[in-house]
């Protein structure tokens, strides 16, 4: 015990302090200097709360009820506001999942990491600036100078998680707690972040407490494992023995729902005919404005695709690639720059708005955020029924087609009545491709569809999607950043690089056996790639090991 840093001791959490309300049930944890645990679970397993309870950030409708949460011995729960503040960012601290909401918008990002150290030093405004520039070099940001002087909205994604964890760790914390830290990002940004907080780690012997519902990411980063379900601790077991011999249903459940890198069986197409094609469609940004010129942006570049009836394209590539800029394109969202669209064998391309109303219902989208993309004070009958009444559907009969929908998307009729925010984070998802399909459309456009999704979830949107494909006879544009997800349900695949397209074909040889350099460079950063999941192994150990992990 004496070289815990973090010890977490029977902890309970409960709404408003009701007994009878827990959402945290009894957790045991601790870490070690220089080790990581991975907080694994669905949403709304407590997670997150207990990372908040550990920073002393919960809110007061949550209230801890019982246990302890000590770092070296100091028991957390009882300390006073100023003694936490004092905590926080020297002995621990804290990496969120979002950065953009997490950053102030309208301060640059030197000034950010240097209020850190304005608020727990008395070092001069010349050191601060230089300690985090050296920050911001340890972290691998390019041009520091000019970073320091940007602000949020212009950087990337990953330069933006790389000035959180500057800010988290330019303190030096004994103890950093990372929650969902890439789970919007690209494989490739997502390899580089986990890289380096290994790095990090193994450099200032930080210990890391790193929430996620990705096992992949677990796969790479994790020395031990904590698997919650509502609030209640499943298992804990050293990452290799958790992955080959998990002791629990549920946590066999969550190594099963891990999307597999290996392609699956083309699926049959339901005909030869062609729903979607596009040639020579290109996207520019920019190019000068009035007494000005700026840089054109190629965000499309001569993208030429085809989408059969009963199979599915998947687009794959990393932020600014170009993926759904084509996907906006295809849908007319924003007006491609040349090219031909051809949707039922017209080119809407060029079609003007008022002409485009009738075609709309062949082609439809699904966006990656339901709640977003739902209205909160709509009942989702009212939301199902939109399409079909703008085009003359009579409100009775579009109301009885909505519930067949929800039916056909494992929900009951009943929650025809019900809003949104009554619905969990899968079950709004499925309400939003009720309402993609309430217009019969041919071509279903997924844009990141399931990336915010848990992976048992995912897999369900998933296999809901196949089964509708198989029944309905849809064409599917499939636009995700997750090679895994693309291996689990695309028959071509498609790669984009800086707008073009950099290897197009089968899933199985372009996920199976990659041309291009590039490709490959995003089937090696793919996390848990080396796993097996399903069947509690590595891939190198191969079927013969059934007998003795299955």
């Amino acid at each position: 015990m004496s070289d815990t840093l973090l010890d977490i001791r029977n902890l309970r959490i409960a709404l408003e302090g009701n007994p009878d309300n827990q959402v945290v049930k009894g957790l045991n944890l601790s870490i070690e200097p220089g080790q990581t645990t991975c907080l694994v679970g669905e949403s709304g397993s407590g997670k997150s709360l207990t990372a908040l309870a550990t920073m002393g950030l919960l809110p007061k409708v949550l209230q801890p009820i019982e246990g302890s949460i000590r770092i070296k011995g100091e028991d957390i729960l009882n300390a006073s506001p100023q003694r936490l503040r004092k905590l926080r960012a020297t002995a621990m601290s804290m990496i969120f999942q979002e950065p953009m909401t997490a950053l102030n918008p309208v301060a640059r990002v030197g000034q950010q990491i240097e209020e850190v150290l304005e608020f727990h030093s008395d070092m001069s405004q010349s050191a601060r600036k230089k300690r985090a520039l050296e920050m911001m070099e340890a972290v691998h940001l390019p041009d520091v100078e000019k970073m320091y002087r940007s602000f949020p909205h212009q950087l990337s994604g990953g330069q933006r998680q790389r000035i959180m964890i500057a800010m988290a760790l330019i303190m030096r914390p004994q103890l950093l707690i990372a929650d969902e830290p890439t789970t919007a990002l690209d494989v490739t940004t997502q390899a580089q972040i986990l890289s380096l907080i290994r790095e990090l780690r193994e450099d200032q012997g930080t210990a890391v407490l790193f929430i996620t519902h990705d096992m992949g990411v677990v796969s790479e980063i994790a020395d031990t494992v904590t698997v919650l379900q509502l609030g209640e601790e499943m298992e804990t077991q050293p990452i290799d023995q958790l992955l080959r011999h998990p002791r629990t249903d549920y946590t066999r459940d969550l190594l099963r729902a891990v999307p597999s890198h290996v392609p699956r069986p083309p699926s049959p197409a339901a005909s030869d005919k062609v729903v979607l094609r596009t040639k020579d469609l290109c996207k520019t940004y920019g190019g000068g404005g009035f007494l000005s010129r700026s840089r054109e942006v190629h965000a499309a570049q001569s993208v030429n695709l085809s989408v059969t009836q009963g199979r599915t394209l998947g687009i794959v590539g990393e932020s600014g690639s170009g993926k759904s800029t084509v996907a906006r394109c295809i849908m007319r969202l924003i007006d491609p720059t040349s090219g031909e669209i051809m949707v039922g064998g017209e080119d809407i391309a060029t079609m003007r708005q008022s002409d485009l109303k009738q075609r709309r219902s062949k082609i439809q989208i699904v966006f990656q955020d339901p709640m977003r993309s739902l209205n909160p004070r709509l009942e989702v009958g009212d939301s199902i029924i939109e399409g079909p009444l703008n085009f003359g559907v009579p409100r009775a009969k579009a109301m009885e087609r909505a519930r067949e929908l929800l039916e056909l998307v494992g929900l009951p009729a009943t929650a025809i009545d019900r809003f949104p925010h009554q619905f969990s984070g899968g079950q709004r998802q499925r309400i939003a491709i009720a309402r993609a399909l309430a217009v019969d459309p041919d071509i279903l456009v997924a844009d990141e569809a399931v990336s915010a999704l848990d992976v048992s979830v995912q897999a369900q949107v998933l296999d809901l999607l196949a089964e509708l494909q198989q029944r309905l006879g849809l064409g599917i544009l499939f636009i995700t950043h997750d090679l895994g997800v693309a291996a689990q349900i695309c028959d071509e695949v498609m790669v984009m690089q800086y707008g073009r397209v950099v290897e197009y074909g089968p899933a199985g040889q372009v996920l199976g056996d990659p041309q291009q350099d590039y490709t490959k460079a995003l089937l090696s950063a793919a996390p848990g790639r080396h796993w097996d999941f399903a069947n509690f192994r590595p891939f190198s150990e191969g079927p013969a090991a059934d007998a003795v992990h299955g």
